[in-house]
């Protein structure tokens, strides 16, 4: 989920946190488990950091390690540990308990996007991703928000609030679920011969970003409410194994791509003075634009001279964040 989200869910755990007798009757205890939840409930994105290095270090690693099982087991006793010595009076088994709530709700709410996460870590590498939930999902958010207003404004509360809230979160995540399953019998209807499908929610309720497999075809589709529009059909063709892409392929930001993106096409390009080589994330169509790319330039030596992995909305943007440009 997005940031924003993830510090109301913090507040919404710390109110939910007085249904604890513990934490209802102990200030020090209750002060320091607001703290833990909302600390609790930012921690695992601290990888959020390596953005200041670049895009493929960043791709590569963020909600991986960070998200992992023993980080889920580490997070809560530094926070915990660290709040002790704030809070010397607080019941601190109480308040590791709550920071071990905080932490591992984080890490189960974003599996529900379709980034996911590296949660089973170190037994598997693989990205949980149910892709039901949008990175930030306006009923989410405002759902907390009202919640918080209940408490805050109007005295209701806290603890019977968000259990109130968490139950029509349920619900919607089970919708969600209904919602996403009937795009996925509509995509095999459509394409029968379907090999993967890649179902992704939009910030609008009702829209569903689709990317599709087959034996022959990539598939680039919108599904809305049941019904499913191909947008674009790509021939399946391989990357070649020639000197110049397994030169390319040794790019870290070209690396970092691959790692990242399960459905993509390639494109080549050579100019007078250098190659080129595109490959284009098909998961991600905007207004007819392919934004997340990696971009690769070698001399006639197959030598890497510019590389750019990230989102970008314009061919002129790209240019200018690639260090050699063809002709300069």
């Amino acid at each position: 989920m997005d940031t924003g989200t993830h510090i109301v869910m913090g507040f919404a755990l710390g109110g939910l946190a007085t249904i604890d007798p513990v934490v209802a009757a102990e200030p020090a205890t209750k002060y320091a488990v607001m703290a833990a939840a909302l600390i609790g409930s930012q921690a695992p994105d601290i990888d959020t950091i390596l953005k200041l290095r670049n895009n493929a270090v960043y791709i590569r690693n963020h909600r991986g390690a960070t998200h992992s099982i023993p980080a889920v087991i580490l997070w809560p006793l530094l926070i915990a540990g660290a709040l002790f010595l704030i809070f010397p009076d607080a019941n601190v088994l109480h308040l590791w308990l709550w920071s071990q709530i905080a932490v591992f709700f984080h890490v189960f709410v974003d599996i529900f996007n379709a980034y996911g996460t590296q949660a089973l870590r170190p037994f598997s590498s693989r990205w949980v991703a149910l892709g039901i939930i949008n990175t930030f999902d306006w009923f989410i958010f405002v759902m907390h928000v009202i919640g918080l207003l209940l408490w805050w404004l109007a005295g209701f509360d806290p603890a019977f609030t968000f259990i109130a809230v968490y139950a029509v979160l349920f619900i919607y995540y089970v919708l969600r679920f209904q919602m996403q399953a009937a795009i996925r019998q509509s995509v095999r209807r459509l394409i029968p011969d379907a090999e993967e499908i890649i179902i992704a929610p939009t910030i609008r309720f009702n829209q569903w970003r689709i990317a599709v497999k087959s034996p022959d075809y990539f598939y680039v589709a919108r599904g809305y409410r049941r019904s499913v529009t191909i947008l674009d059909k790509y021939k399946r063709v391989p990357v070649p194994e020639t000197i110049l892409f397994n030169a390319a392929k040794k790019d870290k930001n070209l690396a970092a791509f691959l790692h990242f993106s399960p459905v993509y096409r390639w494109e080549m390009a050579e100019y007078n003075d250098c190659y080129e080589v595109k490959f284009i994330d098909l998961r991600y169509r905007s207004k007819n634009y392919y934004p997340f790319v990696a971009v690769v330039q070698l001399d006639l030596n197959y030598n890497i001279i510019g590389s750019y992995t990230g989102w970008i909305f314009s061919e002129e943007k790209l240019r200018k964040k690639l260090t050699f440009l063809p002709g300069d």
